[in-house]
């Protein structure tokens, strides 16, 4: 969720260089007064008028752009940028070459560039930018070393790096304090009037400042969830700003992060965003905000249909913004010209596709889900996790068959496909199992972005490529990938992935994943995980079992697998094994031993959240494990037993697949045993010559009738179709690891 702070989007109309004459003094003070009075054709003839006194001056010419620019509505933004670079190649200099700011003027040239990076989403080269002025603040003007500290925190925000804002925070306050004690100084030098107007001013300047850092506070705090910290800032926040709609903005997000979820929507509900002003003003379209908060919470609540309508209206009430500030949003991409500059950073329409798709894939509408994302991963084509998402749309919409899987087989239908002849001549036909090595897509490129398993194969490459090599790592954070990965807004506060605090992290083991948070070490190998997983399932899929061993295998060898994830690899590498004709390696991996947890390896992280949470209950977050998930080490165990006797069935030691039967049974429900087990029941005892009793395992739908009984074998009632000895149990569809949408 993002708080609606206002964007330090001004140029700096720099005042004159020292060593001039008083009349370009005066002249240069009366364009000041024009520009900052809105009198731009004014302003503009007093610097043609100073331009002709002083030609070789840039600075000069930068103000006249500026001036022009403002006088545009601030829709020029090509211009001005060209005009800026080519002052830049004037002065022969760069902010990477500068060892030291002998002209601290030129600061105003490289501080107006990082705007315009900043406006155009360019945050890396933004950053660098500030970061370069910033180590030469002490020279600067105190409104202007302000500025640049402003920006940079608000950089640092936006690409997630809050221990970096909270610094430049700190060091704020400190210029805050010292310009009081200044301004408190040369108050007795000055009349008592101009002294008395002075201070208030001054006083006006502080506490708009003052009440701006708390709400950046807020936002660190938040997007570290450290609770305790934003608690004690919300509340600085609430006595500066009253109940105004940032205010009210943050305190939702600060009550969505500690779990109460019913009282952030009621603080969101109470904000009033129609006095809010309006993108031109601000640069946020509050309106947007409003819905995308609101899709963002019952998303937490699982109240997924809910979420997916509130993103739609965000969704509408961003193109329509879009469309009333100029050109709208897709010509925005690709040209700033008609579009004030301060409105760029409304247009948040590709962060709200991605909170659509998460959300989509969440109701089990994958497809739609495939058409949100794949229009996201055009801007955010560097993000692993969103690759991953792609392919879980893929593998959920070609998987076929879930809802009778997760539900079971409370009759025949799973395993006859019909019944044909009557009376003596009366036959079943048993269905067939195979799935396996479909062709999904005949006929065109896999590269053709539709939601097919050869396209999920591309996108899971994609996303290994993506991640940096790996490195064998001794932390002892255990997070799942199967919850870490997001996605929402760059403006989002408060992401809701297992992500820890970062306290103590190194910022090199970040790695960026817009619009999502940043990803951590520990994150980056849960994710590698989760895509080994899916690579491993959708090779097997295609009929590549080498590459799906290969995969598997990787998974395995992974130092910090989930005990989920190790439960699907053990089964993925048997499945390709068996294909391969390696049956004993196959066996190997079907130890029920192998198991010993089926987490998903989701954690919560209590040490921010801690004993603060208020005297609310938190309310639960309506998130259920996938009902075709093994949900306990047992069920897990009868399902590699299942699979295990498949196993041995091919080796034609039927006296141990039907004992591994057995024992899987007695794990288990009857309603959760999966139909292939019911067919290789049926298989074993018509390799024994029982051909009464697989009838009635037929007739049941149960595993092992009881009593058992030997029946004669010279029955007159056959199968009318042969049935494969292997007929495995398929294996069990890896849960989509969503993760939180991202939020503003």
């Amino acid at each position: 969720m993002a708080e609606n702070t206002d964007q330090n989007e001004a140029k700096h109309d720099s005042s004159p260089s020292p060593g001039v004459t008083d009349q370009e003094k005066e002249m240069a003070a009366s364009a000041h007064e024009a520009f900052l009075a809105g009198s731009y054709d004014e302003s503009l003839k007093h610097l043609e008028e100073l331009q002709e006194l002083n030609k070789e001056d840039y600075k000069i010419a930068m103000n006249k752009a500026v001036v022009e620019f403002y006088k545009s509505g601030q829709t020029t933004i090509g211009t001005l940028k060209q005009t800026l670079m080519a002052m830049k190649n004037q002065v022969h200099t760069s902010p990477e070459d500068i060892e030291g700011l002998d002209d601290v003027e030129n600061s105003f040239l490289y501080y107006n560039q990082a705007i315009i990076h900043y406006h155009l989403r360019q945050y890396s080269e933004a950053i660098s930018i500030g970061e370069k002025l910033y180590q030469f603040l002490e020279p600067f003007e105190e409104t202007f070393a302000q500025a640049v500290c402003f920006l940079l925190v608000d950089l640092y925000l936006l690409t997630f790096q809050p221990e970096k804002a909270l610094h430049l925070l700190a060091v704020l306050d400190k210029l805050s304090v010292q310009g009081t004690s200044k301004n408190g100084k040369g108050e007795n030098n000055s009349s008592n009037k101009d002294g008395a107007n002075q201070k208030a001013e001054f006083a006006a300047l502080i506490e708009a400042a003052k009440s701006k850092m708390h709400q950046y506070k807020v936002r660190a705090y938040v997007q570290m969830k450290s609770s305790k910290a934003c608690k004690r800032e919300i509340k600085s926040v609430m006595n500066t700003a009253g109940n105004s709609a940032p205010s009210l903005f943050l305190k939702s997000n600060f009550e969505y992060l500690r779990g109460n979820y019913r009282k952030a929507v009621k603080l969101l509900n109470s904000s009033n965003i129609a006095e809010h002003p309006g993108p031109l003003k601000t640069g946020e379209c509050v309106r947007c905000m409003f819905w995308n908060n609101l899709g963002c919470i019952h998303f937490a609540m699982g109240k997924h249909s809910l979420g997916v309508f509130y993103f739609k209206k965000a969704l509408q009430e961003n193109d329509h913004t879009c469309a009333q500030l100029g050109d709208g949003s897709n010509e925005q991409s690709k040209k700033f010209t008609g579009i004030p500059m301060c409105a760029l950073l409304a247009n948040k329409r590709y962060e709200l596709l991605y909170n659509c798709g998460i959300q989509l894939l969440h109701v089990g509408r994958p497809l739609a889900a495939f058409e949100c994302l794949m229009e996201a991963v055009q801007v955010y084509h560097s993000n692993p996790r969103l690759w991953l998402r792609l392919a879980e749309c893929c593998i959920s919409a070609n998987k076929g068959g879930s809802e009778q899987e997760s539900k079971g087989l409370p009759c025949k239908k799973g395993i006859v496909q019909s019944i044909v002849g009557q009376g003596y001549h009366r036959k079943i036909v048993l269905a067939s199992q195979s799935t396996q090595n479909t062709v999904y897509s005949e006929g065109q490129s896999a590269a053709i972005p539709v939601a097919s398993m050869e396209f999920a194969a591309i996108c899971l490459r994609n996303a290994l490529l993506l991640l940096p090599e790996h490195q064998q790592q001794d932390t002892k954070t255990e997070n799942s990938s199967k919850s870490s990965s997001q996605s929402g807004s760059t403006e989002s506060g408060s992401e809701n992935s297992d992500a820890c605090s970062g306290k103590g992290q190194d910022a090199d083991k970040f790695l960026s994943a817009a619009p999502s948070s940043l990803l951590r070490k520990q994150e980056v190998e849960n994710l590698r995980c989760s895509i080994l997983a899916c690579s491993a399932y959708v090779a097997l899929a295609l009929g590549d079992n080498l590459l799906a061993l290969n995969h598997a295998e990787k998974l395995l060898h992974q130092s910090k697998v989930s005990g989920s994830l190790k439960f699907l690899g053990h089964l993925y590498a048997a499945e390709a094994l068996i294909s391969l004709d390696r049956i004993s390696d196959a066996i190997a991996h079907l130890n029920p031993e192998n198991v010993s947890d089926v987490s998903m390896g989701v954690l919560t992280s209590e040490q921010d959240q801690g004993s603060d949470k208020g005297d609310e209950p938190v309310e639960s977050s309506g998130k259920q494990t996938p009902l075709c998930y093994p949900s306990s080490v047992a069920s897990a165990r009868a399902m590699m037993l299942f699979n295990l006797g498949s196993a041995y069935s091919l080796r034609s030691e039927y006296d141990k697949a039907r004992k591994c039967l057995h024992q899987a049974a007695s794990m288990v429900n009857s309603k959760d045993i999966p139909p292939e087990a019911i067919l290789l029941a049926v298989y074993l005892e018509l390799q024994n010559g029982n051909t009464q009793l697989a009838l009635q395992i037929i007739k049941r739908n149960q595993l092992m009738p009881a009593p058992l009984q030997r029946l004669s074998p010279d029955s007159r009632r056959k199968l009318l179709q042969p049935i494969h000895p292997f007929q495995s149990v398929q294996s069990i569809q890896l849960p989509s690891s969503f993760t939180q949408v991202q939020h503003k």
